[in-house]
């Protein structure tokens, strides 16, 4: 019988970071539903079928960035844990069950990262 695999939800707006980001975790074994803004990612989040144990979010997002969406997203899913990439990670602050990873990062790092977000299956 295979583990149960976490499904992570990332938000990139560029389609390459998007792309290398979801190819790192399929390879970690995770499932990846993507979005590339805001208001695509908050349309899986609303729908209460769409399993979601992990947002990663890029914090620069147009439109609405990625603590705006966090803050909108905690509404609708209070307990889910929310990580935040970003190239200026010591310039954020954030809330419980959310952490910040600064890019570029290795796949070494965001798998550390991840599995530390995640509640052990």
């Amino acid at each position: 019988m295979s583990a149960v695999t976490s499904t992570i939800l990332v938000v990139e707006d560029d389609a390459i970071v998007r792309m290398l980001i979801v190819d790192v975790l399929e390879e970690l074994e995770f499932s990846v539903v993507e979005a590339a803004d805001a208001e695509e990612a908050l349309a899986l989040v609303q729908n209460t079928d769409q399993v979601i144990d992990l947002l990663m979010t890029d914090v620069g997002l147009p439109d609405m960035d990625g603590k705006q969406l966090a803050i909108k997203v905690r509404e609708l899913r209070p307990a889910l844990p929310i990580l935040f990439a970003s190239g200026y990670a010591e310039n954020i602050d954030v809330s419980a069950g959310m952490q910040v990873i600064a890019k570029p990062f290795s796949i070494d790092q965001l798998r550390d990262k991840v599995k530390s977000m995640l509640p052990a299956l």
